[in-house]
């Protein structure tokens, strides 16, 4: 009875000896919070965050007067339930309308941000958005436009309003289920409708005087940067100073992308911590060469608030993304605790910034750069703890000529062991060279690059910003060339398929377990992570896919996936193709055998199911021959007349309600069916949709 009782409070003792060691907990508990809410079925209700309330008070009153081995479980309960609520009340502070039907006319707005679409468009983001026979209730805040065909009529900068002949809907929902969800990320930047022009966009009114100053500012000194350094250098080294990547070609984001450097063209928390770390180690230097005033004010503090003016400047000026707040909030408590003499480098420091954006921007935890910048600090601050415990990096043990070297390597190793996993989850790719492309361009955007961008913006109110920039533009030249090199080699780029959704969490956090827990019991985090990379190996992707318009069908097939169709739905094929781990495009996945017939008929076989896909203007009147020789037709326009008795049918009014879907067939030859839309929440404005089963007629 006595052992029993010791294994019952075995792991209370645990946490009851982990006390001080904790607080890096709780931000993993606050993500574990969100991330359950982000994964409900249903929008909860006020009743819900009513109990939600109820159990913290219950948990708070425990801590309060209950039993000390119970603390420890209390708090992170605590934590867990506020993370929900936090997620609950940003998702309602956000929520504006979402256009809700195709629309096809006049689009007026006040241009807040210019970039560049996946499809090497020019986009613009518009605010004060007017929708003509729209009502201001249904009108979005914000709509995003890619400007297709002729647009050299105007020159566009930020505080212009415009008015162009556009094409908008709301945010599409994800191309499969349990894939990205763009609308949600949408919906959180209140983005309520996306499109495109065929036609020239026109000024109404220019900038008003003080309106959108920081965003023309922006634009002058991406202009500035890339008359100084022509090319895809100086876009890239505008890009770095005012997160502004429409200059960059495609072909060089490309590169960048499989050479495993695309993060140094994300402003985020490399930029950051170069720029204010070169700020704050040259004030603190320069100042100790001034014997009078080192004598009398603290060096190291004066830098650090220096390097927190300069670190808030930048993030003004690169627009403010998500990545560069998060950067900076990571930035602003490491500084802080500098001032307050503390270490700045910590695992509680990196928990205290968690804790800072997971309850500012709870939706920030689903996306891959949150994921990302974390995993590579938390690897960075434990592996050079394990280092300096262990001596490796002690003086004396690597000749000091050879540090640097070490050192970059040492990072680059880290780093990429802890991202790519992240990275090719998301983007289904793993850069087989990354970390020798790491090596050799980090230490120029280290040395050269980010040094450079600071004095050319020291220097150019004197007009002395010419020298700083060249350098600026041989560094970023040279991150370029390697990039192209790299990239170029065969096996630079490799696909994965798509994991299941549960792989990443699970892989997390044993991954945390393993660098958080101390003693031997950290070990344990990696049985969760071997699991997750068994599973993402068994991966299973459907058979077949059957986009939300039934305009694009994706058949598996002894080659790959065989698609209905070699042009149209572009993004949806490309993403098919990606999730399953392939690297062709489109037209040759579109070659493959599979299909008969012409474009307006499509036949195919399925698990036992003869199988007819419709299209064009004469589907209406093709749906009852279509029937008769198949057992479920695929219409990609709705059926009003003429539907069939013999046959299951998918038209448009039907995937309306399902979304996206993926069949299964079973073993008695029916079919499993499930829809995309499972979600009933803030961003899908929809009734959810259960899966279901067709049986043959």
């Amino acid at each position: 009875m006595d052992r029993l009782r010791g294994l019952v409070l075995m792991p209370f003792a645990a946490l009851a000896g982990a006390r001080g060691y904790l607080f890096v907990w709780v931000p993993v508990m606050m993500g574990i919070g969100i991330g359950v809410w982000f994964g409900l079925p249903q929008e909860p209700g006020l009743i819900s965050y009513g109990v939600a309330v109820g159990l913290i008070a219950v948990g708070w009153g425990v801590h309060r007067w209950g039993p000390d081995a119970t603390q420890p479980i209390v708090v992170a309960m605590i934590c867990v339930i506020s993370g929900g609520i936090v997620a609950g009340v940003r998702a309602h502070l956000v929520d504006a309308p979402v256009l809700g039907f195709r629309y096809y006319g006049a689009v007026e707005g006040r241009v807040v941000l210019i970039d560049r679409s996946q499809s090497d468009h020019i986009r613009l983001t518009l605010d004060q958005v007017v929708l003509e026979r729209t009502s201001p209730r249904r009108t979005p805040l914000r709509a995003r436009i890619s400007l297709h065909g002729a647009q050299e009529f105007l020159a566009l900068e930020p505080g212009q309003t415009i008015i162009a002949t556009a094409h908008l809907s709301g945010p599409d929902g994800p191309v499969e289920p349990g894939a990205f969800d763009f609308r949600r990320m949408a919906f959180f930047d209140q983005l309520g409708a996306v499109g495109y022009t065929r036609v020239p966009v026109l000024l109404l009114a220019p900038p008003a005087p003080g309106a959108q100053w920081i965003n023309r500012v922006r634009a002058q000194l991406r202009t500035g940067v890339e008359r100084a350094v022509l090319g895809d250098p100086g876009a890239f080294a505008a890009a770095l100073v005012t997160g502004d990547r429409a200059g960059i070609s495609r072909a060089a984001q490309d590169d960048l992308r499989g050479a495993n450097l695309s993060h140094l063209l994300a402003i985020s928390g490399l930029h950051m911590a170069l720029l204010t770390g070169f700020v704050f180690a040259t004030l603190r230097y320069g100042l100790a060469l001034v014997p009078p005033l080192a004598l009398r004010v603290s060096s190291k503090k004066v830098a650090a608030g220096v390097a927190l003016v300069a670190g808030a400047i930048y993030l003004a000026l690169s627009g403010g993304n998500v990545a560069t707040e998060r950067a900076f909030v990571m930035v602003a408590v490491m500084l802080g605790a500098v001032l307050f003499d503390r270490r700045a480098l910590s695992m509680r420091s990196v928990a205290l910034a968690a804790c800072v954006l997971l309850t500012l921007q709870p939706e920030t935890l689903m996306e891959p750069g949150f994921q990302m910048s974390f995993a590579a600090t938390v690897a960075l601050i434990a592996g050079y703890a394990a280092m300096r415990d262990r001596g490796t990096l002690a003086r004396g043990k690597v000749p000091f000529w050879l540090m640097p070297l070490v050192t970059v390597v040492f990072t680059s190793l880290l780093a990429g062991l802890a991202t790519a996993p992240i990275a090719a989850a998301h983007f289904n790719r793993v850069a087989g060279y990354g970390l020798v492309a790491n090596v050799l361009a980090v230490p120029v955007m280290g040395f050269a690059v980010m040094p450079a961008a600071v004095l050319a913006g020291v220097l150019a109110p004197f007009g002395l910003e010419g020298p700083a920039l060249l350098v600026m533009g041989k560094g970023t030249a040279w991150i370029l060339a390697v990039a192209q090199m790299v990239a170029g080699w065969d096996g630079a780029v490799r696909a994965v398929p798509t994991p299941s959704g549960v792989v990443l969490p699970v892989m997390v956090l044993g991954a945390l377990w393993v660098v958080l827990w101390r003693g031997p019991a950290r070990f344990a985090g990696m049985v969760p992570m071997i699991v997750a990379f068994g599973l993402w190996g068994q991966v299973t992707r459907p058979p077949l896919l059957i986009s939300a318009d039934g305009a694009l069908i994706g058949l598996a097939g002894p080659e790959g996936r065989v698609l209905s169709t070699p042009k149209g739905a572009g993004f949806t094929a490309r993403q098919w193709l990606e999730n399953d781990g392939e690297m062709g495009d489109q037209e040759g996945a579109a070659a493959r055998a599979g299909f008969r017939g012409d474009a307006k008929m499509r036949q195919f076989d399925f698990g036992g199911w003869r199988m007819v896909q419709i299209k064009g203007k004469a589907a209406d009147g093709l749906v009852s021959e279509a029937c008769k020789s198949a057992d479920l037709v695929i219409s990609a326009v709705r059926i009003t007349d003429n539907r069939p008795t013999g046959c299951q049918l998918f038209d448009t009014s039907k995937l309306r309600e399902t979304g996206t879907l993926a069949l299964w067939p079973q073993p008695d030859g029916s079919l499993r069916v499930e829809p995309t839309k499972v979600q009933n929440r803030l961003w899908t404005r929809t009734a959810r949709a259960a899966q279901f089963t067709l049986t043959l007629p």
